[in-house]
């Protein structure tokens, strides 16, 4: 009887053949390893010189003696060729999306004083997913002026060919970028590729008027801050201290669950954290400065008190802080619930009891209505495109704050949801002006399907940190 041959087993990329002793011997394409071999280098961030390595080019040789290996510099320039495809993808991609793009640029001098500037773009795909690429990464050589730096993100989104699908760029409050605003804005006018006008092109960073907003409360009580800090320091500082920690939590029966944590002055959530876990220690500290001479900058009962209320204080900013800086989701719709609940928040601790905490959010307060005394239009609009909230939440906290503007307030934000929704209506082809007018309020099924009702009287009882509301806030209809 004939057995009919196998056929040699195949893939895409390789050639597989049976030897004589019908064991498989796959002959291996080069180009498809070396692919594989820029994407380890790139993933784990390999230097260039790996592979090179005697070990793994033993292990090559192990694997496939035929395998011809590779130089550092040709992993140099697989690597860069690797790195031009996927920009060619991406710039593909971002010009078949049919939406708008936003962009967020951060400038900083490194430690070395080196200027860095990153420029970010985010999207929403046709998959309703939301993305984020970094455009540019690189060095920004001085001066840091508004003018350099409209030229060097113009320049980067001409070359990306996205400089007329741009809907607005966000930004930290350094002067330089409000003169990069202006004359980006003078640029993009002039292509008329900004919806209405650039209302809505300039946006503040909202983690960023929040630091400084709290930084400004923290000047309160820089002592016992300072002093805090110190202290904190003064034990990270050497193993020994370390050790003199322990044996003096020891002494007074408490258990270090957590280690002390350092912070960064300009980064107020981290000297939140370093307060919290410093007042869990606060008989340790006491305890070692009765042990160590040279520990002199323990703070007194009073200033412990003082911290232990500011600590009280900060956290629903603290909460507030890493849910507003989330990257996992969107924000934009957070954005007015947070910044009405910080409102609030500042506007009941302003006749507090406590002298400290009472003048901690009068200064806060100076700092907010200097940022937020009139809420981002186009990030409250998120609000009322939220099914949770919509108008009618929107209008309760106006009102809540101050009954007699609330109303102006209100047509306005409506007057520029209608702007933006004729702006896009005139962009897309989908509908004609004949088939479609602009509506009445009344027929807005965003505006008239949910009713506020069983509010608590504090306004802050029925939300939490999380950004929810509490069910019984609102009823859908």
């Amino acid at each position: 009887m004939g057995v009919c041959e196998k056929k040699p087993k195949e893939s895409v990329g390789d050639v597989s053949v049976m030897s004589e002793q019908g064991k498989l011997d796959r002959v291996i394409d080069q180009k498809i390893c070396r692919d594989l071999i820029g994407q380890c280098t790139i993933e784990h961030d390999l230097p260039f010189k790996w592979v090179e390595y005697r070990s793994v080019q033993l292990l090559l040789q192990y694997l496939y003696p035929n395998f011809r290996f590779i130089t550092r510099n040709i992993a140099a320039s697989d690597v860069m060729q690797m790195y031009l495809r996927q920009k060619e993808k991406l710039k593909l991609v971002l010009k078949n999306i049919p939406g708008m793009l936003c962009l967020t640029c951060d400038v900083w001098t490194a430690c070395t004083n080196a200027g860095y500037i990153c420029l970010t773009v985010h999207y929403v795909d046709e998959k309703w997913r939301l993305n984020n690429k970094i455009l540019s990464f690189c060095d920004m050589p001085p001066p840091h002026s508004g003018f350099e730096l409209s030229k060097k993100v113009y320049n980067c989104l001409v070359y990306w060919g996205i400089d007329r699908k741009v809907f607005s760029i966000t930004l930290d409050n350094a002067s330089a970028n409000d003169v990069m605003v202006r004359l980006l804005k003078q640029q993009l006018l002039l292509q008329n590729s900004l919806p209405c006008d650039v209302e809505f092109f300039h946006v503040r960073c909202c983690a960023h008027i929040l630091n400084l907003i709290v930084q400004d409360g923290l000047k309160v009580a820089s002592v016992a801050l300072g002093k805090i800090r110190e202290s904190v320091k003064y034990v990270k500082g050497s193993e020994a201290r370390m050790i003199a920690f322990q044996e003096c939590a020891q002494r007074v029966s408490v258990n270090i669950t957590c280690g002390l944590s350092t912070d960064v002055p300009t980064c107020w959530n981290s000297t939140y954290v370093m307060l919290d876990s410093a007042i869990r220690y606060r008989r340790v500290f006491c305890s070692l400065e009765l042990q160590d001479r040279n520990y002199k900058c323990c703070p007194s009962n009073e200033e412990w008190s003082r911290a232990e209320k500011m600590c009280a204080f900060l956290y629903p900013f603290y909460a507030i802080t890493n849910l507003i800086s989330g990257s996992s989701y969107p924000t934009s719709n957070l954005y007015f619930l947070q910044v009405w609940k910080i409102e609030c928040l500042l506007v009941e601790n302003l006749g507090s009891e406590d002298q400290v905490i009472s003048d901690m959010a009068k200064n806060m307060k100076a700092k907010f209505d200097k940022f937020w005394d009139d809420y981002s239009v186009i990030l409250a609009m998120g609000a009322i495109l939220d099914p949770r909230l919509k108008v009618q939440f929107v209008e309760y906290c106006y009102k809540k704050l101050n009954p007699l503007t609330c109303q102006d307030k209100i047509e306005g934000i409506k007057k520029k949801l209608y702007l933006l929704y004729d702006e896009y209506k005139k962009k897309s082809g989908d509908f004609s002006s004949s088939r479609v007018s602009t509506p009445q309020l009344q027929d807005y099924s965003i505006y008239s399907t949910i009713t506020t009702c069983g509010v608590r009287s504090g306004g802050l009882g029925s939300m939490g940190g999380s950004g929810k509301l509490d069910e019984n806030l609102i009823v859908v209809s």
